[in-house]
């Protein structure tokens, strides 16, 4: 049996009771009132306002830190790479990966009591982890993670400032990541892209990241830009990435593209401009065109024949 402890909404413990299997039963959402706490919070920074229970997931913000590293083996991969650039794209793809957990993550971690501490050690994976809770206002937690081999550390810290816009909470990741690979002598910094979390008081949440990151390679001078695009209108550019790198000479070496759900892409930039402009083409319309209508003078479609032809050899394969 587990304990399971029970806070009200200003996380004073009200109750203890037995949990007898992990993961716990999510509490319900269904008979709580979202609007009637957060009308007063329109515009206010949400560190400093007591939240109700409800919206928090049964995780430690310390332990949530520990979810960057989930995806480990590119650091391993970049430290076996000979090639700057192809460092960069790894290491590009592991700073996109750092934030993919928090896909359809719409809980709120617990904020961590000052000078607590999680400790997380991965054999399996090769590195130790040991984060802190180093200020509680504004709260900051301080993260620390090495090698068991002695191939690489990755550290920073993260002030994650919270604002509600009445719709929506978004979150803004202060603080530098900081990823030194000892082999190759090298220290990469980025800055993690803002977070927003939509439909808080109806619908279904939804969670899409948006901003520029930039990652830059202090050794060679060697940088990386991801736009991380925010999902607009009808949701085209919904999770997607796209970016560059270049050297430190400013010349483009590699077009990045994906999304931070799904996958991340590395290409030449002449292959990439060659398939954008093969892509545009196949696009354009074949059987009508702009033009101007021959009786009245608007602007009008006009049928440009050989529809009825039956002779399809051109048309793309969209199969």
């Amino acid at each position: 049996n587990v304990f399971r402890l029970r806070m009200d909404q200003n996380e004073h413990l009200t109750c203890v009771q037995f949990v007898k299997s992990l993961p716990a039963e999510m509490i319900s959402r269904n008979n709580f009132s979202v609007w009637s706490i957060l009308k007063k919070c329109i515009g206010m920074e949400l560190s400093k306002i007591a939240m109700p229970v409800v919206f928090n997931e049964p995780l430690s913000f310390l332990q949530r830190i520990s979810e960057y590293m989930e995806h480990t083996h590119l650091i391993h991969k970049a430290c076996s790479l000979s090639d700057s650039i192809e460092r960069m794209q790894v290491v590009a793809a592991f700073a996109v990966s750092a934030v993919a957990s928090q896909w359809e993550r719409t809980g709120k971690p617990f904020n961590p009591l000052l000078g607590e501490t999680f400790e997380l050690t991965r054999e399996d994976e090769g590195y130790r982890l040991i984060s802190e809770q180093v200020s509680h206002h504004p709260p900051v937690s301080a993260f620390h993670v090495e090698s068991l081999k002695q191939e690489f550390e990755f550290h920073g810290s993260i002030y994650p400032k919270l604002k509600f816009w009445g719709k929506s909470v978004e979150a803004e990741p202060k603080g530098t990541m900081t990823l030194e690979l000892l082999k190759h002598k090298e220290a990469y910094t980025w800055v993690n892209p803002m977070c927003c979390v939509h439909n808080i008081i109806l619908g279904k949440l939804w969670i899409e990241q948006y901003g520029a990151v930039e990652i830059t390679n202090h050794s060679t001078g060697d940088t990386c830009v991801l736009n991380f695009k925010p999902c607009g209108m009808f949701g085209k550019d919904l999770h997607k990435v796209e970016g560059y790198i270049q050297d430190k000479s400013k010349k483009k070496q590699r077009v990045i593209y994906g999304k931070w759900t799904e996958c991340i892409y590395g290409v030449d930039p002449k292959l990439y401009e060659t398939y954008k402009k093969t892509a545009n083409d196949s696009k354009k319309l074949k059987w009508f065109s702009l033009g101007t209508n021959p009786h009245s003078g608007a602007e009008d479609w006009l049928y440009a024949g050989g529809y009825f032809d039956r002779n399809y050899a051109d048309c793309p394969d969209i199969y």
